[in-house]
């Protein structure tokens, strides 16, 4: 048995020690929005945070993980508040969203690192894949979030994602047949 704290809880896997986190945060603990990507660690979609570092969650086994601390997408704001999130929407930088999650968490070890990165070490960190070109856009927001981080701007909440579900579906009086 495996034991490592993902997302502030601490977890026991009863899976096999070779098993990539990856695998182990999608399938065994409902943690979809790491991505699987390429499988190689090279493309970036996979990035969680293990101690503070951005680790490809498709290149480590959980038995390398034991004892860690793993944070993902899900656990970085329940809220989904934190100024990362809140700038990458405010900065328009989601197309197909694929590889965003793997973007916030690189991110987040970076700022936590230098909260005022530039541009060359954000490139430089960041070495994400991102078939849709979301690079010029992933600098502004992350460089946004730094701002924020240190206080020196407050970024709007955007919408919550989701549909109300008193939006959802209305009945519409003019539209509903007389009964009869």
């Amino acid at each position: 048995m495996t034991r490592f704290t993902v997302n502030n809880q601490p977890v026991e896997y009863r899976l096999d020690p070779d098993t990539p986190l990856l695998w182990a945060l999608r399938d065994a603990s409902n943690l979809t929005g790491t991505k699987y990507g390429c499988g190689t660690g090279q493309c970036g979609a996979c990035i969680v945070d293990v101690d503070g570092r951005a680790v490809p969650s498709c290149r480590m086994t959980i038995a390398e993980a034991e004892g860690t601390y793993v944070t993902t997408i899900e656990g970085l704001s329940r809220e989904r508040n934190h100024p990362l999130q809140l700038a990458f929407i405010a900065e328009n930088v989601s197309q197909c969203g694929y590889c965003i999650p793997g973007f916030i968490m690189a991110a987040s070890v970076l700022l936590r690192k230098d909260a005022d990165p530039s541009e060359e070490a954000i490139r430089s960190t960041l070495t994400n894949l991102c078939r849709c070109g979301i690079y010029p856009r992933v600098v502004e927001a992350v460089q946004r979030a730094g701002r924020a981080l240190r206080g020196e701007e407050v970024i709007p909440a955007g919408a919550r994602p989701g549909i109300d579900p008193a939006d959802a579906a209305r009945v519409v009086p003019a539209l509903v047949p007389p009964a009869r």
